[in-house]
């Protein structure tokens, strides 16, 4: 299923004055500096990972002041974000002030899980988040898990609902703005119009991966800091880092879009035809997808995970994925009874 700008809200989507275009609503987010306070008690858990790498994810559990109500929400960040990103930490606090108790992850080698591992994530990495909701199922109310996903933590969502999951009590999830054709976005990033932003992300992800807790060798080291694109970076490091042959054979096995039709619980999927990143045609692409879980937005503007509206402050993707979890949220109940 696939729709695009309707005559209600939240559905149909105009920018908010100054963040005009593709690319204002995109830089947004580097502009404005999250909230300071999102409205609830913050509590730090490590959460150890299932194979032999001793690598632990970071996340911080943020709890409303009144009573919790709900699904947990369950926040991954994009490439070079992390827990404290902004677009994180608002979705935060929009949930927090509806009674949600919310997971802020930060995936291996991002932000403060810099130090307790060793490894990076990628756009395949499932695995980790099934084991960090293991970790959290002391928490998981009986309304179960809503995960979103931005920007490649959306196409890691795919890989991982493609799975059976039953276990883990998801009952839906979210993208927004993300890259489910990988060697797409690469190939768009590397567009002279694209110079600065490409410039961006690789200076951030040798940041990461060059952190003293990596551990890597001087040689490899002196390998990423020659990566000249995001491209290449994956061919060096990502690609044979995760036991992939090649940088296209990682980009091709983890792409969400070949994983959507597998995907087992509701799903929205949020996208901006004018996202300067991620090409929009792999979303057209899904609208012939016969997988009735799946909800394809595809909108006018919005920018990389801006969706910065003139209607409200609040991010237009959070009133969006707030009426898509709705329902949800009541069928949940109904079979709990």
């Amino acid at each position: 299923m696939i729709s695009a700008d309707g005559p209600l809200s939240p559905t149909e989507f105009n920018d908010r004055f100054p963040w005009w275009g593709g690319d204002l609503q995109t830089l947004r987010n580097q502009f404005m500096p999250g909230p300071e306070h999102l409205g609830g008690d913050t509590t730090q858990v490590l959460i150890p990972l299932s194979d032999e790498s001793n690598d632990r994810l970071v996340a911080y559990l943020d709890t409303p002041p009144v009573s919790v109500a709900g699904p947990l929400i369950v926040l991954i960040h994009g490439l070079t974000g992390c827990s404290e990103s902004t677009y994180i930490r608002e979705s935060a606090r929009f949930h927090i002030a509806r009674g949600r108790r919310v997971c802020r992850l930060n995936l291996r080698g991002a932000g403060v899980s810099r130090t307790t591992c060793r490894s990076y994530y990628h756009a395949g990495c499932a695995d980790d988040i099934s084991d960090a909701l293991s970790g959290l199922a002391a928490v998981v109310p009986a309304d179960g898990v809503f995960i979103v996903g931005y920007s490649l933590g959306g196409n890691i969502l795919l890989n991982l609902l493609a799975r059976p999951c039953d276990h883990l009590g998801i009952i839906g999830g979210a993208t927004v703005s993300a890259p489910i054709e990988p060697l797409q976005a690469a190939q768009r990033l590397m567009h002279t119009r694209n110079f600065l932003y490409q410039r961006f992300l690789l200076r951030r992800m040798k940041r990461d991966v060059l952190h003293p807790h990596a551990g890597l060798s001087p040689n490899e080291a002196a390998v990423f800091r020659r990566s000249r694109s995001v491209y290449e970076f994956d061919d060096v490091f990502t690609a044979p880092r995760n036991g992939f042959d090649g940088v296209e054979d990682y980009y091709r096995r983890t792409a969400g879009i070949r994983h959507a039709p597998n995907v087992g619980v509701p799903l929205l999927m949020i996208h901006a035809s004018n996202d300067p990143w991620i090409p929009a045609e792999p979303y057209r692409q899904l609208s012939g997808n016969p997988n009735s879980h799946l909800e394809t937005v595809l909108v006018r503007s919005g920018g990389h995970v801006g969706f910065h509206g003139a209607d409200s402050k609040e991010a237009w993707h959070d009133r969006r994925i707030e009426a898509f979890l709705a329902p949800l949220r009541h069928t949940t109940v109904e079979r709990s009874l």
